[in-house]
């Protein structure tokens, strides 16, 4: 659901993503996350995903997807934090605790772009749950 909100947002969507272990901050869970995806450990992120995650991509279909994108932007050339901010509400999600952390992200075909992740507190911990890139 989270998905389809943010594609009729506009945004580029790449899909709702991973969970990571209990870091200090969730920016540092964020760029941990973004590490994987740096170095093309789809299958790591999928695995390790939250519960809304899963029910929307399987593994496979990630994959494809994370590394299309990828292969068109090519490397990460820098990454900045830009916001983190809770909220219980985000549009078209159901009512919970979010976290929506931004970077501002060079790539090397594509400077300029902005990353954003989002945690999701789910009953087993904060999970990412959604990630995209505009």
């Amino acid at each position: 659901m989270i998905l389809k909100i943010l594609m009729a947002l506009g945004l580029y969507l790449i899909a709702p993503v991973a969970v990571l272990a209990a870091p200090e901050s969730r920016k540092d869970a964020a760029l941990a996350w973004l590490a994987l995806a740096d170095r093309g450990a789809y299958a790591e992120n999928w695995a390790a995903s939250g519960d809304v995650f899963r029910s929307q991509i399987t593994a496979e279909d990630w994959g494809v997807k994370v590394k299309a994108l990828r292969d068109r932007l090519g490397e990460v050339v820098s990454r900045k934090l830009v916001t983190e901010t809770e909220t219980t509400s985000l549009p078209g999600a159901p009512a919970g605790r979010y976290d929506v952390v931004t970077f501002t992200t060079d790539f090397a075909k594509k400077p300029g772009s902005v990353e954003t992740v989002i945690f999701m507190q789910e009953p087993s911990g904060w999970k990412v749950d959604g990630y995209f890139i505009r």
